[in-house]
């Protein structure tokens, strides 16, 4: 469906008037003195700054670390956490054995499992890499149980009279119908991996931009604080506008009332 160029305009206008203004009050704030510089640097100092990393190819390396971290886990938990989620709608007993585990793992704080997979696997990738496939695993699961619950009987029984086995139940009924929760679930999902890879970079690694914002701080380098901020702040922008898109095309079957 073609959109209209005067609401493109306008949805662009409303969703950049309000980081402009910031951005804008913010430089005007600095450049008369009225913020420190030593905690907020102006923005045209920290985009300068920020130039110089990706020219030597700092900023590139340390984006490269986390998304090659996040990525690896987010695979691993998307993977085993929809087919998780399917099996437990669509099988009953599957769903009672494996329900209680997956809401107990939900409320159980991830970054504080680190210093036991530390101890268990080491001081590595491996011990990085389990909370953020945990905890895509744990989104994609409860999403994929909810999307299949919810499935309207109808199908379900329509299917069932013209001889559906379980597989082509799941194939043809559960799976498309369930396909727009489960991007609800990856938009979450990777959202949140996100903020887990940044977290455990943090505390545990000595590179990638969790690292980077850490070494800032302690360096007081808070032009390098804030890019590494941003970068994680765009990232999340492209992979939740990605996925967007990516639904808008793989299922236009989807009600998208509401202004978009």
């Amino acid at each position: 469906m073609t959109v209209d160029p005067l609401v493109r305009l306008r949805n662009t206008a409303l969703a950049l008037w309000l980081p402009v203004g910031i951005v804008t009050l913010w430089q005007v704030l600095a450049s008369h003195r009225i913020l420190n510089p030593l905690f907020f640097p102006a923005p045209t100092v920290v985009l300068a700054s920020g130039w110089e990393m990706v020219k030597s190819g700092e900023l590139p390396s340390q984006v490269g670390a986390t998304l090659s971290r996040m990525l690896t886990g987010a695979s691993i938990g998307v993977f085993i956490g929809l087919a998780c989620g399917l099996a437990m709608g669509a099988v009953g007993p599957v769903r009672r054995s494996l329900e209680p585990i997956v809401s107990a793992l939900n409320s159980t704080p991830k970054l504080a499992l680190l210093p036991m997979l530390m101890l268990v696997a080491g001081i590595g990738e491996t011990a990085r890499i389990v909370p953020i496939a945990l905890t895509c695993f744990i989104v994609l699961a409860m999403h994929g149980l909810d999307a299949v619950r919810g499935v309207d009987q109808a199908y379900i029984e329509l299917a069932r009279n013209y001889g559906a086995g379980r597989r082509a139940m799941l194939r043809r009924v559960y799976l498309p119908a369930s396909l727009p929760q489960i991007f609800t679930g990856l938009r979450l999902a990777l959202g949140r991996a996100l903020v887990i890879t940044i977290s455990v970079e943090l505390v545990s690694s000595t590179n990638g931009l969790g690292s980077m914002i850490w070494l800032s701080w302690q360096t007081f380098s808070t032009d390098k604080l804030y890019i590494g901020v941003f970068t994680t702040a765009a990232l999340g922008a492209v992979f939740h506008n990605g996925l967007a898109w990516a639904e808008t095309r793989l299922i236009p079957w989807r009600n998208r009332a509401g202004g978009r």
